[in-house]
């Protein structure tokens, strides 16, 4: 004779939510969740090759940092959007290609979404390492690490596109 208890077995359906159901609400209560926190990213996939050039985006927003504070502005990656219409992709030599420059950069940093603004904030520009960053953000370790990569990839398409990254042939 075995020592275990033996329950009765009992099945019901008609009161209680299935699993389904109640898989499907926790999904959605999750991807709202996550559209709020701007952690969606709609199957974006950077493409293989923008991987490569990643340290020259973050050497391009250094360059712009120190552009920005011998220009004498702050640099401030939440600003206005600027309306400049060209972009310099040559070497900054006078006061006047240092201030097109940043606008430029800001420009391109404006059509990044918060959360990718306040991350290349953070990591590039202020040298928070990615563990500091999930503390002050609020946001886990794994989150940043994916999505640090993910902003510096959508930054690298705006340079490209603006001709401010020239990638070599």
């Amino acid at each position: 004779m075995s020592a275990a208890f033996q329950l009765p077995m009992q099945w019901e359906t008609s009161a209680a939510e299935t699993a389904g159901q109640i898989e499907k609400r926790r999904s959605k209560r999750q991807s709202a969740e996550r559209q709020q926190l701007g952690l969606e990213t709609h199957g974006y996939k950077p493409p293989a090759n923008l991987a490569f050039y990643r340290k020259h985006t973050e050497s391009l927003l250094r360059r712009y940092l120190y552009a920005s504070t011998q220009v004498g502005r702050a640099p401030s990656i939440l600003g206005d959007p600027v309306g400049r219409g060209w972009a310099s992709s040559r070497p900054v030599r006078t006061f006047e290609d240092a201030v097109i420059f940043v606008l430029d950069i800001e420009n391109c940093l404006c059509q990044l979404n918060s959360l990718d603004r306040e991350l290349l904030s953070r990591v590039v520009l202020q040298d928070y390492t990615q563990e500091e960053t999930a503390m002050i953000l609020g946001l886990g370790m794994r989150t940043i690490g994916y999505r640090v990569p993910l902003a510096l990839d959508r930054l690298t398409e705006k340079l490209l596109a603006a001709d401010l990254l020239v990638l070599p042939h």
